[in-house]
């Protein structure tokens, strides 16, 4: 059954100069906010990391990075500076089933927003962020897996999903491209549908959507944007797992395209 088209987002108008000196500081007090919570909750994991197994750490890893970021976008929609609509999630965690959770990709916010809602999240990322001290300790205790080994990091990923987990992952591979078109997409790469495969995990599509720039390819953190920062993220089709992963690769960006086409 075909879900009804949400509204069109509409975006916000360009801040005046007022509204730009008196906005920048919160914008930049909110980045500093998010740095201190980083910074405390990898202290904790680090501490933390040798005292609890792996099941137990990966657990504790996972829901803290979800409520420490769900923390902070709180804090951003209580700022004024954002609105978020991502409670359609929420149904996903009364599913015990591992899955794949695969969006588009507009904006570095996209993960954050995405764990914030799936205390048993777990993602796939740069092996060089496992010793950035914003990111590191908490990720080695969520068992995060590290993409410099294709064949280990399949592996890992198809572990974790026949132990529950939820698999975040983004198959463009990297932030939309400002120039991809109307349909706003780069070309989705292998893997994902793979690791279904192997695994026999459905993967559950997420739609994000936003109208701003901010956070997006080229757009610095500190520069301010139209004001408040909406975002949206909506539940899409669930996929079941193939054999034929390719056939299902071009059927997920087929699907991908259409929907957010119809925005």
């Amino acid at each position: 059954m075909r879900l009804p088209t949400p509204p069109r987002l509409q975006p916000p108008p360009l801040p005046t100069l007022l509204q730009r000196a008196l906005l920048l500081p919160w914008l930049l007090f909110m980045l500093v906010w998010l740095g201190l919570l980083s910074l405390s909750y990898n202290l904790f994991a680090f501490l933390a990391h040798p005292l609890l197994s792996p099941t137990r750490g990966a657990a504790v890893g996972r829901a803290g990075i979800a409520y420490g970021y769900r923390l902070f976008w709180a804090t951003a929609q209580a700022s004024g500076l954002m609105r978020i609509d991502a409670q359609a999630l929420d149904v996903l965690n009364a599913d015990p089933r591992g899955m794949i959770i695969a969006a588009n990709h507009p904006s570095m916010a996209d993960a954050l927003l995405i764990c914030a809602r799936l205390p048993r999240s777990v993602c796939i990322m740069k092996a060089s962020l496992l010793d950035n001290i914003f990111l590191g300790a908490g990720a080695r205790l969520a068992r995060y897996i590290a993409n410099d080994s294709p064949r280990q990091m399949i592996r890992a990923a198809v572990d974790s999903l026949r132990g529950g987990g939820q698999l975040v992952l983004f198959p463009e591979g990297t932030r939309t491209e400002p120039a991809a078109g109307p349909r706003g997409l780069n070309p989705f790469r292998p893997g994902i549908t793979l690791i279904a495969a192997r695994a026999g995990a459905p993967i559950q599509t997420v739609l994000i959507e936003t109208d701003s720039p901010y956070l997006g390819k080229g757009w610095p953190l500190w520069r301010l944007p139209p004001i408040p920062i909406v975002f949206r993220l909506r539940l899409g089709t669930r996929f079941e797992p193939e054999a034929d992963h390719e056939a299902l690769l071009h059927r997920l960006e087929a699907y991908f395209r259409e929907e957010l086409a119809r925005r």
